[in-house]
C-alpha cells in the first residue's frame, strides 16, 4: 500500500500529547479559506511511500509516545493510513489524528477503520473567522476534540505550543499553533 505524503517530521511536541512522529498527508479536498498548510491540498504525487517503509521509520524513532496524522486530509487517504495504524498500535503507539470532517461524515468503511484506530481526533472544518490559540490542538473554537480511548482522557489537551523547525537544507518549518505575531515574521 502506498501514501501519498507532504511531510514527516519524527519528533514533535507541538502535535499532540507528548513526543510524536507526525505525518502530513498531501490532498486535501475541503481546502479550508485560511488553512495553515494550503501547500498540501493538491491531490499531485509529492511524496510516495509504502506503508511498510514508513512503518519502519516510525518505530526507528526512539522515545516517541506515538504518531499524529495530519494534511492534508488523513481520512482521504484512509485504507493505508488504518493499515499504518494498526501496525504502529500492535506496538504500543498511540494515533492522533487531524481532520477537517465532522465525525458523523466519516462513513466508508475504510474511514471507519482508522477511525476506530485513533485514541484522539480534533474533528471539524478550520474556520478562519473563529480562529483560537488557547483551546489546545484546535486552530478555530468549533472543532472538536474527540478522546476515542482511555489513553489520554485525563490529559485534556495540555499543550498550546509552536514549534519552528530547521531542516539540514535550511528549510524552517513551523509546526503546532503559532501566533499572530510568528505568523508576521515567516
Amino acid at each position: 500500500m502506498q501514501l501519498n505524503l507532504a511531510h514527516l517530521l519524527p519528533r514533535s511536541a507541538a502535535n499532540g500529547p507528548g513526543e510524536r512522529f507526525v505525518v502530513w498527508v498531501q490532498g486535501c479536498s475541503l481546502r479550508c479559506p485560511g488553512c495553515w498548510n494550503p501547500d498540501t491540498w493538491s491531490l499531485e504525487p509529492r511524496l510516495q511511500m509504502s506503508v511498510d517503509d514508513l512503518v519502519a521509520e516510525v518505530l526507528g524513532t526512539r522515545g516517541i509516545e506515538g504518531v499524529t496524522l495530519t494534511g492534508g486530509e488523513p481520512f482521504e487517504q484512509a485504507a493505508s493510513l488504518a493499515s499504518l495504524c494498526a501496525r504502529l498500535r500492535a506496538h504500543g503507539l498511540s494515533v492522533m489524528a487531524f481532520t477537517g470532517y465532522r465525525l458523523r461524515e466519516l462513513v466508508t468503511p475504510d474511514q471507519k477503520a482508522l477511525l476506530d484506530l485513533c485514541d484522539i481526533v480534533v474533528a471539524g472544518r478550520y474556520l478562519q473567522a473563529r480562529r483560537v490559540l488557547n483551546q489546545p490542538w484546535r486552530g478555530s473554537s468549533n472543532q472538536v476534540v474527540h478522546y476515542r480511548t482511555n489513553r489520554y482522557a485525563s490529559s485534556a489537551g495540555d499543550n498550546t505550543i509552536c514549534e519552528v523547525h530547521l531542516g539540514p537544507d535550511g528549510e524552517m518549518h513551523v509546526t503546532g499553533f503559532p501566533p499572530d505575531a510568528l505568523l508576521a515574521e515567516t
